[in-house]
C-alpha cells in the first residue's frame, strides 16, 4: 500500500467530517457520566460504528466497546482508545447537576478523537493490509467512587477499578498486539510524544471508636474522628522518609466524620491514593501509611479496618510506539513543538497497565484551558482537541501495518516486558500480598 496516498486520503476525510467529529465531542461533553455507566457516550460511539457498518461488541467491562475495521483479517492487531467516563467536579458550570460528573479531563475528545480515526481508517480500510486496527472504547479510567466500586467487586461484578484492567481481565486485549491513545494537555504549541506517570494503591479506611454523648460523659467514648485526624498528622509526618527520585504523593480525604454532632463519632471513613514512581516506591509508602493509621487508631483506643485495592500501574511509553507517533506528529504538525517529557508526572491512569503487557503509548495534544479535575477546565481549540489527535493516530496506525507490519513486529519483538495479558493479575496479586 501507498502509505503516503492512504495518508492524504485519510485526513482528507477526516477534514470532510470535522463537524461532525466535533459535534459528537460536543455531545459527550455535555452530557458526563461516571465509570461504569457511560450510557451516553458508548451509545454515541455505537452509532458511529453502525454508520460506519463496523462490527463491534458492547458491554465489555460493563460499558466498553471493541470494534474491528476490518473482519477476518490475519496479521498484528493495532489499537486505538478512547475513554469514556468523567469526573465528579460538582461546581463545574457542565457538570451533572445530581451526580456531579464533569468532563473536566478531556475524555470526551478522546473518544470523538478515536471515532474520528475510525472515519477516516474506514475510507482505506480496503487497502489496508498487513493486519488491522481495533477501536476500543475504555469506561473508568477515573478512580472515583471507590466505595460503590468496592461493592462491585464485592458482588463479584468485577475485579478491578479501572476499565482496562477488566478488559485486560477478561479477555479483551488478548488479540491486541500494541495500542496507542492521546490524553488533551493544555500546551497548545507543543505535541508530546512520550511521557512517564507514576502508579498508586488505593485505600479506603474505617476508623472504628464507641458512640458516647459528646457532652454528657464524653469519656465513655473512644473518638474515631480523632484518631482520623491524628492519622493525617502523622502521614505528614512520614513525608520526610520519602525519596525524592520515588515521587510519592498521598492525598487523603475524609468521607464521613461522624453522625451527629453531639454523638462522639464511632464510623469515620478515610479515602486515599498513595502514588509513585516505581511499583516498589509504592509499597514500601503503602507500608508507612499503614503503620501510621493503626498506631493512630491504637493510640486513640480505636480499631480500624484498612482496605487496599489495586489502584494503576506506573505509565511508561514504549519507545518503539512514540517513535512513530512522533513522526506522524512531525509529518502532520512541523509547526508544533514535539517533545518528550523526561520529568515523571504525578498523575496516572490504567494505560499504565496496558503498557506493562504490551506495547503502547499515550500521546498529548493541547486544546484545553485552566486546570484539569477542576471547575475552570474547558476545551479551547476544536482542531487540536479533536481533529489533530485523530489524525496522529489513524496515519500512525498506517505505518504500524505498512510492509506486512513490519514496525508493529519489531516494536513487539523489542518489548521487554516480564508481564503479557496471561499473567497480569500477578502482578497486583504480588503488590497486594504484601
Amino acid at each position: 500500500m501507498d502509505r503516503e496516498l492512504l495518508k492524504k486520503k485519510i485526513c482528507d476525510t477526516i477534514d470532510a467530517n470535522r463537524e461532525k467529529i466535533c459535534e459528537i465531542g460536543r455531545s459527550i461533553y455535555a452530557n458526563p457520566e461516571l465509570g461504569y455507566k457511560e450510557v451516553f457516550a458508548s451509545g454515541r460511539v455505537k452509532e458511529v460504528y453502525d454508520e460506519l457498518g463496523l462490527k463491534y461488541e458492547d458491554g465489555l467491562a460493563v460499558t466498553g466497546i471493541k470494534a474491528r475495521l476490518k473482519e477476518n483479517t490475519t496479521g498484528p492487531n493495532v489499537a486505538i482508545m478512547g475513554e469514556l467516563d468523567a469526573v465528579v467536579c460538582p461546581d463545574h458550570p457542565n457538570a451533572d447537576p445530581v451526580t456531579g460528573a464533569a468532563h473536566c479531563c478531556g475524555h470526551f475528545a478522546q473518544t470523538a478523537a478515536m471515532l474520528g480515526a475510525a472515519i477516516g481508517l474506514n475510507a482505506v480500510k480496503d487497502e489496508i493490509d498487513g493486519g488491522n486496527v481495533i477501536f476500543l472504547s475504555t469506561p473508568a479510567e477515573e478512580c472515583v467512587e471507590l466505595e460503590w466500586r468496592k461493592g462491585l467487586i464485592a458482588e463479584g461484578k468485577l475485579k478491578y477499578l479501572g476499565g482496562k484492567q477488566e478488559m485486560i481481565r477478561t479477555g479483551v486485549f488478548d488479540d491486541i498486539d500494541v495500542a496507542m491513545m492521546v490524553h488533551g494537555t493544555n500546551f497548545d504549541d507543543n505535541i508530546n510524544c512520550s511521557a512517564r506517570n507514576v502508579g498508586f494503591i488505593a485505600k479506603n479506611v474505617k476508623f472504628i471508636g464507641r458512640e458516647a454523648h459528646a457532652g454528657f460523659a464524653p469519656w465513655d467514648g473512644a473518638n474515631a474522628l480523632n484518631a482520623a485526624s491524628l492519622a493525617l498528622m502523622a502521614i505528614n509526618a512520614i513525608r520526610e522518609t520519602l525519596k525524592d527520585q520515588d515521587c510519592i504523593r498521598i492525598h487523603p480525604i475524609i468521607t464521613k466524620g461522624g453522625t451527629l454532632v453531639n454523638i462522639v463519632p464511632d464510623d469515620v471513613r478515610m479515602e486515599m491514593y498513595v502514588r509513585g514512581a516505581t511499583i516498589e516506591a509504592i509499597k514500601d509508602a503503602n507500608k508507612k501509611v499503614n503503620r501510621a493509621i493503626k498506631g493512630c487508631a491504637y493510640a486513640l483506643d480505636c480499631e480500624v479496618e484498612i482496605t487496599d485495592l489495586p489502584g494503576y500501574l506506573p505509565m511508561v511509553d514504549d519507545p518503539g510506539m512514540s517513535k512513530v507517533f512522533e513522526e506522524n506528529a512531525r509529518l502532520l504538525y512541523p509547526e508544533k513543538n514535539i517533545v518528550h517529557m523526561e520529568e515523571i508526572g504525578g498523575a496516572a491512569g490504567d494505560a499504565g497497565d496496558v503498557q506493562a503487557i504490551i506495547p503502547c503509548v499515550q500521546g498529548g495534544v493541547g486544546g484545553f484551558k485552566n486546570n484539569f479535575h477542576s471547575k475552570f477546565f474547558q476545551p479551547s481549540d476544536e482542531e487540536l482537541t479533536y481533529i489533530v489527535p485523530a489524525k496522529i493516530m489513524a496515519c500512525t496506525a498506517i505505518d504500524l501495518l505498512a510492509d506486512d507490519a513490519a514496525r508493529t513486529k519489531e516494536i513487539v519483538a523489542n518489548f521487554n516486558s516480564p508481564y503479557n495479558v496471561h499473567n497480569y493479575e500477578t502482578i497486583w496479586e504480588e503488590i497486594m500480598g504484601e
